[in-house]
């Protein structure tokens, strides 16, 4: 079984990704997974840790923008009876855990600096401190990571190690926004739709040719897991419906209703479209300070689409 096949996409990018996440998964390589929020990090992880060889070993995940630097410290490596108030047995930490298996740290980027150098050190050398404790203990766990933010930029703000962001990113994996793949959009909607008639157990939702391109249209800001909620929510109040674009939340109408209005129009003597693209890159490159991931979600273009624009108009990029 393919278990990355719950991770639904044809655009170009994202089959690249997949392409590369199934070679990764077979090794012990240490990953860091990059995206916006609800792009499907943790599916990613998942699917990554079920093809590897320690599939049948623990899996365990934490959200490090759940806890507390004091908490999240003792979670993560245990502590010993008595380390502080209330600590009144001996803890095991996730990592004794899912010793011999995966540990998937999400949002990594949340994670205190002081705590990211006892991480640096499993990462360096495989042993943790547990809280209250002298002596360490040995592990052997492979580390996913994911993060929603830019490290870079939390590196130069000093909150966020260069050393450990250079372990964690021995193999990146950026998934793409959603609204910079629009072509799976169809596809990821009408698996979500039968997906959740099954589950409550209802007649089929669809959506109409003209629903789809207002999706397609659409920014997306909560990425795919807005698309699954958006999914789940017409199954149940339109079970066994064809959903029309007026049958949409509102900020789909008002999405149509900008773009309607904000329309190009076409001067009378016309354009030399070559130079009006080049301009337009030029201007969203500098508007995002040369981000390309922003510059294409700003032109409504994929990443890979942009790239090749890039190239196609010589534009120098720094």
């Amino acid at each position: 079984m393919d278990n990355f096949s719950s991770n639904i996409g044809h655009a170009p990018s994202f089959e690249s990704l997949l392409r590369n996440a199934k070679m990764v998964a077979a090794t012990d390589v240490t990953v860091l997974i990059k995206g916006e929020t609800g792009t499907g990090k943790e599916m990613l992880a998942t699917a990554l840790q079920k093809e590897s060889k320690r599939s049948d070993k623990p899996f365990i995940t934490l959200n490090c923008a759940a806890l507390s630097e004091s908490l999240i410290e003792s979670e993560l490596f245990g502590h010993k009876k008595g380390a502080f108030t209330g600590a009144i047995v001996n803890k095991q930490g996730l990592f004794q855990a899912a010793d011999g298996g995966t540990l998937f740290l999400d949002e990594i980027n949340s994670l205190p600096v002081s705590i990211q150098t006892k991480l640096l050190r499993v990462l360096e050398s495989g042993e943790c401190l547990a809280v209250g404790e002298t002596k360490p203990y040995r592990v052997n766990v492979r580390i996913i990571a994911a993060t929603n933010t830019n490290l870079n930029q939390q590196i130069a703000t000093g909150d966020f190690r260069q050393d450990l962001y250079f372990r964690l990113n021995i193999v990146p994996m950026e998934i793409p926004a959603l609204n910079q793949r629009t072509e799976d959009i169809e596809s990821l909607a009408k698996h979500f739709l039968t997906q959740f008639s099954v589950k409550h157990s209802m007649n089929a939702t669809n959506f109409s040719k003209g629903t789809f391109k207002v999706l397609r249209d659409y920014n997306w800001p909560g990425n795919i897991r807005e698309l699954r909620n958006l999914c789940e929510r017409l199954s149940i109040l339109l079970a066994g419906k064809t959903i029309e674009p007026e049958n949409l939340p509102a900020e789909f109408s008002r999405c149509t209703a900008t773009s309607s209005d904000t329309a190009f129009i076409l001067p009378e003597l016309g354009i030399q479209l070559d130079s009006l693209e080049a301009d337009m890159i030029h201007q969203a490159l500098s508007r995002t300070k040369g981000n390309r991931s922003q510059s294409a979600r700003l032109l409504g273009i994929s990443r890979d689409t942009l790239l090749y624009r890039i190239q196609k108009h010589g534009i120098a990029t720094h």
